[in-house]
């Protein structure tokens, strides 16, 4: 079992300009943050419209609204350190808690004939979801690298190759996570070989 324990992140008047800079990144680029883009922008081409814009947000609510919830409640309670959940221990909770409101999106989705892409997508975070709880029982990986990896790759396979320079997405998350310390570099890449590899899902599924 991994003994390696995140630091406290400083606050942004406590950082200097490069880690400032790294926790921005971080707050921006969060998970929760690129599941909302993502299924958007995979709502919106899916029909090509405001109708596909809708049935994106409805996967976003309970893949990425409701899980955000639950950290911020977490953290408002104090069962939880931060928002990104940097103690191992404590992510077992909201990791548990996000899988069950995806499965219920996923359902609901199912049942209302959503467009097959974004189905396809909220299947492949399905897969992500539990791989990464699975890691987490006995290792830190990274989220932020699993999602950002997993972004880049759905938007690849949805747009082609045009999409190829968003892989930097990857290489700055994955540089905020080392400034802040938040993950070694063996996190990092496992994090976001978990991301790529359970596209192949939406790749299936779709």
């Amino acid at each position: 079992m991994s003994a390696f324990i995140a630091p406290p992140t400083p606050t942004y008047a406590e950082a200097d300009t490069r880690t400032r800079a790294a926790k921005l990144v971080s707050d921006l680029l969060s998970p929760g943050h690129l599941v909302i883009a993502l299924l958007l922008a995979v709502g919106w081409s899916s029909t090509g419209g405001p109708a596909g814009l809708g049935w994106g947000l409805l996967a976003a609510v309970f893949c990425g609204f409701v899980p955000l919830g639950i950290i911020r409640v977490g953290v408002r309670r104090g069962t939880l350190t931060d928002k990104h959940v940097r103690v191992r221990s404590q992510r077992v909770m909201p990791l548990s808690a996000g899988l069950v409101s995806v499965l219920a999106g996923l359902a609901l989705l199912a049942v209302l004939g959503a467009p097959g892409d974004v189905s396809a997508v909220v299947i492949a975070m399905l897969a992500g979801l539990v791989s990464v709880l699975t890691v987490t029982f006995w290792w830190q990986v990274s989220v932020h690298s699993a999602v950002a990896a997993g972004t880049v790759t759905v938007l690849l396979l949805c747009h082609g190759w045009r999409m190829l320079p968003l892989a930097a997405l990857v290489v700055v998350v994955g540089w905020s996570r080392l400034v802040l310390k938040a993950h070694t570099v063996v996190q990092l890449i496992c994090g976001a070989a978990l991301g790529g590899v359970s596209c192949l899902f939406f790749q299936v599924a779709r």
